[in-house]
């Protein structure tokens, strides 16, 4: 023990650090419950123990160790009511030394994070694969039930119900806790990208609260991504997700004004854009196109990139990305890129040829909860010049989001038709 610490501090690394050691406890103790109930029980002993001894040398370790042989004593002190818990002392081993976080003898060389591990665990084919990313985001990534249930456009509750029935469905058939093979790793990967893309967009725009940015989520899902990049180098979706998260990223500094307050692409300030994470992420999209085939992260690199190489937002090839959403909306059909595609059709050929396309999203019915169409409908209004329209549609995008910076930012909208 050297440093002291504060309680909050101690929040702090929760917030930041709590779902690695979950991973790990779920690895070392192989169920869910006991490595949360181990997890709690460790930050509660170190609110206790760290404000008066000290802050550890290795504080992930200590938590780890701590919420590992908590869960021990507490299954040792109940034995005579669950029969089980004897037979699984004597597998762990009770002279077990603390767990140190960088000794990992059972795993590939190439598969040293126990996050994403636990993601492939969580992506196991047997789970339907809405449950596979529910159960991922909630347990792995440590996103809220209500936070998943707007990536999904689905209601909180039906999210949780979800989560409830992936958790039974790993107890009930027993589905292991180990490193997939290389040859079960292709079955998962769709699924595994596409948490490391939502957990990515959860950072880089909070479904609610306060803050609109998080970079802690954000810097865990490139993490995660230069993980998964290690492990198969030469799959080029993984190269195309990598090089999509980097690119956006590259805008994080531009994307409030010192108010806090939400700076729209074509009014951020290019020159704080990151211009190594821009060239990291060019190169990274050039060879995930380079092959025979490509996939929707690709083209959605593609995208990034040709906002990211614009010198101003006058500049912009529009006509391009609307090609390349042509052929994502080919790929990938869904609501969301159909309604990405009609923003950049307005930005190529104005607001009219956008309208009737946005209108038809709005009667699909589809995206009624989405707040981004309501304001794209509001934006297209405004062009137009139908006033009283486009303040309809900035007030139903208004209702429908409980993101404090995105609330402003509307509110500042409706004050034009005041």
């Amino acid at each position: 023990m050297t440093t002291a610490v504060t309680p909050a501090a101690i929040a702090a690394l929760y917030q930041q650090h709590s779902r690695r050691v979950l991973a790990t406890l779920i690895r070392l103790l192989g169920d869910f419950s006991l490595a949360e109930d181990g997890l709690q029980e460790a930050f509660a002993a170190a609110l206790q123990q760290w404000p008066e001894q000290g802050l550890p040398d290795n504080p992930l370790s200590w938590l780890v160790s701590a919420g590992r042989f908590k869960t021990i004593d507490k299954l040792r002190s109940q034995q005579r009511q669950y029969a089980t818990a004897a037979a699984w002392l004597l597998e762990q081993g009770e002279d077990a030394g603390l767990v140190n976080e960088t000794e990992r003898p059972d795993e590939p060389a190439l598969l040293q994070d126990d996050e994403l591990r636990l993601i492939f665990i969580c992506c196991h084919p047997a789970l339907s694969p809405e449950a596979r990313l529910a159960l991922t985001l909630r347990e792995v990534c440590g996103l809220t039930t209500e936070q998943i249930a707007r990536a999904f456009l689905q209601s909180p509750v039906t999210i949780a119900q979800r989560i409830v029935r992936a958790k039974q469905k790993i107890r009930d058939a027993a589905i292991p806790y180990e490193v997939p093979q290389a040859a079960q790793l292709p079955e998962r990967l769709d699924t595994v990208l596409k948490v490391i893309y939502l957990l990515f967009n959860e950072g880089y725009s909070q479904s609610s609260g306060d803050k609109l940015l998080c970079a802690e989520l954000s810097a865990q899902a490139i993490r995660l991504a230069r993980l998964l990049q290690q492990l198969l180098p030469d799959d080029s979706e993984i190269k195309a997700l990598l090089a999509l998260l980097l690119l956006q990223e590259s805008r994080r500094a531009a994307r409030l004004d010192a108010a806090g307050d939400l700076v729209v692409l074509a009014e951020q300030n290019r020159a704080l854009w990151d211009p190594q994470l821009i060239e990291e992420g060019v190169r990274l999209t050039e060879q995930s196109l380079s092959g025979p085939r490509f996939g929707p992260y690709a083209l959605q690199a593609a995208i990034a990139a040709l906002h990211a190489e614009s010198p101003a937002a006058a500049e912009t090839d529009w006509a391009q990305i609307v090609a390349l959403y042509d052929v994502l909306l080919r790929l990938e059909p869904g609501p969301v890129v159909a309604l990405n595609r009609a923003v950049a059709i307005g930005q190529r050929d104005g607001a009219a040829a956008a309208l009737p396309l946005l209108q038809a999203l709005e009667q699909q019915g589809s995206l009624s909860s989405y707040h981004l169409l309501d304001a794209a409908l509001a934006d297209c209004y405004r062009q137009l010049q139908q006033g009283e329209l486009a303040r309809h549609y900035y007030q139903q995008a208004l209702a429908k989001t409980s993101q404090a910076a995105e609330q402003r930012f509307l509110q500042k909208m409706l004050k034009m038709f005041n």
